[in-house]
């Protein structure tokens, strides 16, 4: 195999710059000693931002556990909902009529439309459902609403997944005496694991991170972290704000390092 050449080095190397400088940054200056608003001047080290962090005048500690909340039940649910319903896609044995067939084909579209939707039209429709169904605004609404948008995820990733199985597996299971359901829990769902891991994950990573959508189903006690983070650098990024950016990205990191380690142990 060829080596890369010195060209390809530099250019691997700038894109990793352009990649990561700025999640240097945001660690370095969260150990800034700077009191400005917006500090840009390094002034010395200190660990007072982290010390701060979940301080209560500051409201932090609370948008995060909100927001840890409302993406464990949207990610349980949309693991659920999504690989449920790509089992059923997959599975179910549609011969040829064409109605069934565009039928099925729509209920796909359908189901993955949240995605290809623009984030602030799902959030107005859905400030405009719940306001016409009579919900208040909270914890309740953000849940159904980042379910909603989590799903498609689960979906195309279990749906994908399935299709590349061989769907003799499962009948020489029910040959040999296994129910339906038996056979998707012994059969199915342990082949198609890795991709309800991988749906689960990105639900998370999106539920986490959703601003637009939560802005608008939001209310009074259900602040989730991207809100707070939001409503605090509207007037300056503080040191604060930096040292929970770092902590995040620590725990990034360690979750890839430690996902990294298991497979390298199983291989």
């Amino acid at each position: 195999m060829k080596k890369p050449g010195l060209a390809a080095k530099i250019y691997l190397a700038l894109a990793l710059l352009f990649l990561y400088l700025p999640v240097v940054t945001v660690i370095l200056y969260s150990f800034n000693a700077s009191t400005a608003r917006t500090p840009t001047v390094f002034t010395g080290f200190t660990l007072r931002a982290y010390e701060a962090l979940f301080d209560d005048q500051r409201g932090f500690g609370e948008a995060l556990k909100n927001s840890l909340i409302i993406a464990a039940w949207s990610v349980g649910l949309s693991t659920v909902l999504g690989t449920l319903g790509a089992v059923g896609q997959v599975r179910r044995r549609v011969k040829k009529n064409k109605l069934l067939n565009g039928l099925n084909g729509f209920m796909e579209n359908i189901t993955v439309l949240p995605v290809m939707l623009p984030e602030i039209i799902l959030g107005v429709a859905f400030l405009l459902l719940f306001s016409a169904m009579g919900l208040k605004s909270g914890m309740g609404t953000l849940v159904i609403a980042h379910t909603t948008f989590c799903v498609p995820y689960v979906y195309l990733l279990v749906k994908s997944r399935l299709a590349t199985l061989d769907e003799a597996v499962e009948n020489a299971a029910r040959d040999l005496g296994a129910t339906p359901f038996q056979a998707l829990r012994t059969v199915t769902l342990p082949l198609a694991a890795p991709a309800v891991l991988s749906g689960a994950l990105m639900a998370l990573a999106m539920s986490l991170d959703d601003f637009v959508i939560s802005f608008f189903v939001s209310g009074a006690g259900s602040t989730t972290l991207p809100l707070k983070i939001y409503s605090s650098v509207r007037y300056g990024v503080s040191t604060q704000v930096n040292a929970l950016c770092a902590v995040m990205l620590g725990a990034v990191f360690l979750l890839v390092g430690l996902s990294q380690a298991v497979l390298s142990r199983k291989k």
